[in-house]
């Protein structure tokens, strides 16, 4: 399929219901409100065209973007289109979870995040600690850097309550992936999840909430110290 083909689909699959919701969630136009549901059968039937992703990225329409993460192959991408992805990411969800998701399975992953999560630009800032979530989700202990997360931690604990409003956001799922996926830094988390106290976000006109970081890491692992790493955080 070419983009354009794509972009006719995407917008038979739009609803001005779902495009309302999207806008009220924080959604950028120009978009069609495309249920990420619908995006499935694209997601499977473009998998493997890697130009097309980056086209469908370039278009700068909200739905074709988070197809584009959904499609794309982050170990495929230079450091330049990666950062091109971060820069132009036209709000929170495409920042903190198309952006991240690719950029997670980048080999410099890590290195890419540490110098997105210092940008005085709030949507960069949110790439780089959801990368990071990302990273800790999936990558093996072993290939983490412990002290560097450990020290990240730290960050979160004396720092979240004066990030800007989303970037805390993205903080407090930082914690809550470390605590969830990292064993040697399970207890860690929790303590700084309790360290940080309550954390507020404000998530517009809308019912969403912020997870409480201690809670929630104990819902996620069922149990167990740590939960199973996961082979993606698409979604």
């Amino acid at each position: 399929m070419t983009v354009d083909e794509v972009m006719q689909e995407l917008e038979a699959k739009g609803s001005e219901t779902t495009r309302k919701t999207l806008v009220r969630h924080g959604a950028k136009e120009p978009l069609f409100g495309v249920k990420i549901g619908d995006l499935k059968p694209l997601q499977k039937k473009l998998k493997g065209q890697q130009q097309l992703a980056l086209e469908l990225y370039a278009t700068k329409n909200s739905d074709a973007m988070y197809l584009a993460g959904l499609v794309a192959d982050g170990a495929k991408m230079t450091r330049k289109q990666l950062d091109q992805w971060a820069a132009s990411a036209t709000w929170h969800m495409i920042a903190g979870y198309t952006v991240a998701w690719v950029t997670a399975e980048h080999p410099q992953a890590i290195e890419i995040a540490m110098k997105w999560i210092d940008s005085k630009k709030e949507l960069m800032a949110i790439a780089g600690w959801m990368t990071l979530s990302s990273v800790v989700a999936t990558w093996p202990d072993d290939s983490l850097p412990i002290p560097d997360l450990r020290a990240l931690l730290d960050r979160c604990q004396k720092t979240i309550q004066s990030a800007p409003n989303r970037v805390r956001y993205a903080m407090n799922n930082f914690v809550i992936s470390v605590g969830t996926y990292v064993a040697p830094l399970a207890d860690a988390a929790v303590a700084t999840a309790k360290k940080m106290g309550v954390v507020e976000v404000d998530m517009g006109d809308t019912d969403c909430k912020i997870p409480d970081a201690e809670s929630y890491i104990q819902k996620s692992r069922r149990g167990a110290s740590v939960a199973p790493k996961r082979k993606t955080t698409r979604c």
